[in-house]
C-alpha cells in the first residue's frame, strides 16, 4: 500500500487502518474476544503493509486495548502508528485524564501513544471539558512524551466541528464518513475545512457498520452493475473515500480473516483522485437511491422530547428509516426498541406541535407498530 502523510508531521500511514472495535469474538458469555484469531488477524495485516492501529478505552468492554497490547508484542509495536482515545465521559477533574492515560498505556504495554484523541466529541462534552483543562492536558502529556500527537473523534454537526477545529492545533480529526454521510455529522465540507487547517482526517464507519455491504437495494445494485468495472459494494464504498486527498487513513472494523484479505486487496492501489466523473455521478445516484427509501425523514432534532409518556420518538423513527434503507424489520422490536410505542401514546399531540418537520408522529407510531409486528 502507498503510504499517506499526516500534514505537518513525519508520520506516514497506510490508507487502510485497523479499527479494533469489532474484533472476532467467541460464542460465550459476554462474547469475549477470540484472542488467538484477533492477534493473528492484526499481525497478518501489519505483515502485509497496514501500519495504523486504532483502539479506545471502552472497546470490547475495555479488553480491546489489552488485546492490542498483546498483538503488538514481539516487535510489532515498532511497526505501527498506535492510536487510542481519552474517554471524556469518565473525566470529572483534571487529574482523571492522566490517570486514564496511564491505565491505557499499561493495558497497551507501551510508554507512549503516537496519537491520543479526545473520544466522541460533541458540543456538550467539549464545552464541559474545556474548563477542566482538556487542551492543557494534551500539551502537558506531549511535553512528558506520553503522547506524540493530538486529535479528536467527532459526533455532532458541522458548526460544532468547525468550532472544535478552530480551538486548538489538532493534528488529527476522526470523523464518520461514507457514501451516505456527505451532508451529515461533520460533513464532507467539514473534512475539507479540517484539511485546509492542516489537520489529517481519519475516517470511521466507512461502511456504515457494514450496512453498505448487506441487503443492497435492487436500484443500487443496478447502478453498480452499470459501471464498466465490476467491484463489490465494499470496494465501491472504500473507493469513494480513498479518492479524497484529505483522507489520510480509513478505519475498518474487520472481524474475520476474510475481511482482512479482501480489504488488503482493495487498498493495494488506493490512490487519491482516482474516481472518474462518471463514477462521481454514480455515487450521487447511489446516495439518492438510499435516501429515497427513507419513510419518516426524522432528523433527530428531539424537539418532540421529552414525551410525557416517555416514548423515544426520534430513536424509533431513525431506526425505522434505517431498516427501510438496509433491511432488518424482522428484529425491530427485539433489537432496536424496547416495546411497541403506539400503545403508550395518549394522543396529546404535543410532539406534532413541536416538530419542525411537520411529521404526523401519532400516525407513524401506529403504522410502525402494525408493520413491525408483522415481522416480529
Amino acid at each position: 500500500m502507498k503510504l499517506r502523510q499526516f500534514p505537518g508531521t513525519n508520520v506516514k500511514v497506510s490508507p487502510l487502518g485497523m479499527g479494533c472495535m469489532r474484533l472476532p469474538t467467541l460464542d460465550a458469555e459476554n462474547n469475549p474476544i477470540d484472542r488467538p484469531e484477533a492477534i493473528r488477524m492484526i499481525r497478518t495485516a501489519i505483515d502485509r503493509g497496514l501500519n495504523y492501529v486504532d483502539t479506545a478505552y471502552g472497546y470490547h468492554g475495555g479488553d480491546s486495548e489489552v488485546l492490542v497490547g498483546e498483538a503488538l508484542a514481539d516487535g510489532y509495536r515498532e511497526k505501527v502508528t498506535l492510536t487510542s482515545k481519552l474517554p471524556l465521559w469518565k473525566v470529572e477533574k483534571y487529574e482523571d485524564m492522566e490517570a486514564l492515560l496511564d491505565e491505557q498505556l499499561s493495558r497497551l504495554k507501551t510508554d507512549h501513544l503516537d496519537f491520543y484523541l479526545a473520544h466522541a466529541v460533541d458540543g456538550e462534552r467539549f464545552d464541559r471539558l474545556m474548563p477542566v483543562g482538556l487542551l492543557q492536558f494534551f500539551d502537558e502529556m506531549k511535553k512528558k512524551g506520553k503522547i506524540l500527537h493530538v486529535g479528536f473523534s467527532f459526533h455532532d454537526d458541522f458548526d460544532v466541528f468547525k468550532r472544535v477545529v478552530d480551538s486548538y492545533p489538532w493534528e488529527l480529526a476522526q470523523v464518520q464518513m461514507n457514501i451516505l454521510d456527505e451532508f451529515h455529522q461533520a460533513t464532507m465540507k467539514g473534512v475539507e475545512y479540517a484539511a485546509s487547517k492542516g489537520i489529517g482526517v481519519v475516517v470511521m464507519e466507512p461502511l456504515r457498520g457494514g450496512a453498505l455491504t448487506r441487503n443492497i437495494p435492487e436500484e443500487v445494485q443496478a447502478l453498480y452493475a452499470a459501471q464498466p468495472v465490476r467491484r463489490s459494494p465494499a470496494e465501491w464504498a472504500f473507493r469513494y473515500l480513498y479518492n479524497r486527498p484529505e483522507v489520510v487513513t480509513i478505519l475498518s472494523g474487520m472481524s474475520t480473516m476474510e475481511q482482512i484479505e479482501d480489504n488488503l486487496r482493495i487498498f493495494e492501489h488506493a490512490d487519491a483522485n482516482c474516481v472518474s466523473a462518471e463514477e462521481a455521478a454514480m455515487y450521487v445516484r447511489v446516495r439518492e437511491a438510499y435516501e429515497a427509501r427513507i419513510r419518516v425523514g426524522c432528523t433527530g432534532c428531539e424537539y418532540c422530547q421529552p414525551c410525557p409518556q416517555e416514548i423515544k420518538i426520534p430513536q424509533i423513527f431513525r431506526r425505522y428509516d434505517s431498516c427501510a434503507m438496509f433491511g432488518g424489520f424482522e428484529g425491530f422490536y427485539k433489537n432496536y426498541v424496547e416495546e411497541p410505542s403506539a400503545k403508550k401514546c395518549v394522543g396529546c399531540g404535543a410532539c406534532e406541535a413541536a416538530c419542525p418537520q411537520h411529521i404526523q408522529i401519532r400516525e407513524w407510531l401506529q403504522k410502525i407498530d402494525r408493520e413491525c409486528f408483522e415481522h416480529a
